[in-house]
């Protein structure tokens, strides 16, 4: 029987998200491209294991996690009926629904049918009764907003939620979602958006809204699949993911120019006493909106050299206008 540390607590920070009252950590774990078919059972338990022995008390899933679709929520069912049912109260654990699914017209998007049905499985995946927060994962371009927003207050109203999310909005779309759902009685709590040194685009509108209208963010991809990392500085490894499975990092994404700017933030990240990954993290909580960065391991390890980004200070204006400097050149 797995026995989480007593001192679980004593490092994390724990941050408010956006208005509401509930908190998270300031990184999270997302349990995607590394707890499908092609990670160890074992490996994905130790991950987890030690995510939350050291305070990380969010896992983030979505229906379509793997390999294969829906993999990722029947590993973490069964996680949860070894490991997390003791501590179930303890933990956020969020799941998506939006990306296809099952065939014919409502294995995707954003209808009423399509998410409600789409929780109910990754409910039965996961052995839940309930997830903590439940997310539309991208926008539908020909479904109503009030429909798709409607469908997540009626999830919350029916108890398999506690809160909702959205994922992949443009600011002006989520805009408009915050003020469907405001009218419903059904706070939007988070939006899950891409967000790296590299991947700015939140900062185009996005960042202004949700600051604005009291909502907070939770970043993917901070380490931009890993290029804001060592790993590529000397090429390209055969366990790396852009090595053995390029699905979402290819090879030719690896440019000479992005790895010129990869090196000098990797020096810059040095002089600091950090790994590049620990900077990179650092940089993505500097804004008060970003309430927790998702990360991605595929050993236990990761995790814990991810948390001793918290080991260096903030960075500074000076350091802040450097980074800018290497990334515009």
């Amino acid at each position: 029987m797995y026995q989480p540390s007593e001192q679980r607590y004593d490092e994390m920070t724990y941050k408010r998200c956006g208005n509401s009252g509930l908190k998270l950590p300031r990184l999270s774990i997302g349990l995607w491209h590394n707890f499908g078919s092609i990670t160890p059972f074992g490996t994905q338990q130790a991950i987890l294991r030690t995510a939350f022995d050291n305070g990380v008390t969010h896992f983030d899933l979505a229906d379509n996690y793997g390999p294969p679709y829906g993999e990722a929520e029947r590993n973490f069912g069964i996680h949860m009926d070894r490991d997390w049912r003791p501590h179930r109260d303890e933990l956020v654990i969020s799941t998506k629904a939006g990306y296809d699914m099952w065939a014919g017209p409502y294995g995707n998007y954003g209808s009423r049918k399509h998410l409600i049905a789409g929780l109910d499985a990754s409910l039965k995946r996961m052995h839940l009764d309930y997830v903590d927060v439940f997310y539309h994962h991208r926008p539908d371009p020909e479904t109503p907003l009030e429909e798709t927003m409607g469908a997540l207050d009626s999830i919350v109203r029916s108890g398999k939620a506690l809160y909702v999310g959205i994922s992949n909005y443009p600011a002006e779309r989520t805009a408009e979602a915050v003020r469907i759902l405001r009218e419903l009685g059904t706070p939007l709590l988070i939006h899950q958006a891409k967000y790296s040194m590299f991947v700015r685009t939140p900062e185009e509108g996005l960042l202004d809204v949700l600051r604005r209208e009291g909502v907070g963010m939770i970043a993917f991809s901070p380490l931009n699949n890993g290029v804001l990392t060592d790993k590529y500085l000397h090429g390209i490894p055969a366990d790396s993911r852009a090595g053995h499975d390029p699905r979402y990092l290819k090879p030719e994404m690896i440019t000479p120019e992005k790895l010129r700017k990869v090196e000098q933030l990797n020096e810059m990240a040095q002089a600091r006493g950090q790994s590049l990954a620990q900077m990179a993290l650092r940089w993505e909580l500097r804004d008060p909106v970003v309430t927790s960065a998702l990360i991605g391991a595929s050993r236990p390890e990761q995790i814990l050299e991810n948390l001793r980004a918290f080991d260096a200070p903030e960075l500074s204006t000076d350091e802040l206008a450097a980074i800018d400097a290497i990334l515009n050149s």
